[in-house]
């Protein structure tokens, strides 16, 4: 199947995602404050630049998109028609990063909570018992 798009349209289309500011990390962001809790945003002087950073509380939560990220709900579950051995590869990959960033945050003392955009789809139900969970502990 090809591409419905010029490959000048999907340039810009791809370069239009963006990895910070997006809308679920906007809702988590609101989220953490309205609980009365302060925090950095992506610090790259830790393992994986995390979304935000707790350092009074030890934590840190990654806001991760389910398509890129893998996760395993509806949204992660999409397999691109086009060029698909490329984005597993890249997908794979990602997947392969996180773990490998979430390890070496454990060993540095931090506490990690991974925040999946499809929880921000309905904060009510699934975002806001974990991060009570995850803050209050």
């Amino acid at each position: 199947m090809t591409d419905v798009h010029s490959p000048a349209q999907r340039s810009h289309n791809m370069s239009r995602i963006r990895s910070r500011n997006t809308r679920p990390e906007m809702i988590v962001r609101s989220a953490v404050h309205r609980m009365g809790c302060r925090y950095r945003l992506h610090d790259r002087s830790l393992p994986g630049s995390p979304d935000l950073v707790l350092p009074a509380r030890g934590k840190i939560i990654f806001v991760n998109g389910c398509f890129w990220h893998l996760h395993n709900c509806r949204y992660g579950r999409v397999r691109p028609a086009n060029n698909a051995e490329f984005w597993e590869k890249k997908r794979s990959d990602t997947v392969t990063r996180d773990r490998r960033n979430r390890q070496q945050l454990r060993k540095q003392g931090w506490q990690v909570l991974t925040v999946w955009e499809c929880w921000t789809r309905s904060p009510d139900q699934k975002l806001m018992p974990q991060l009570e969970k995850f803050l209050i502990d």
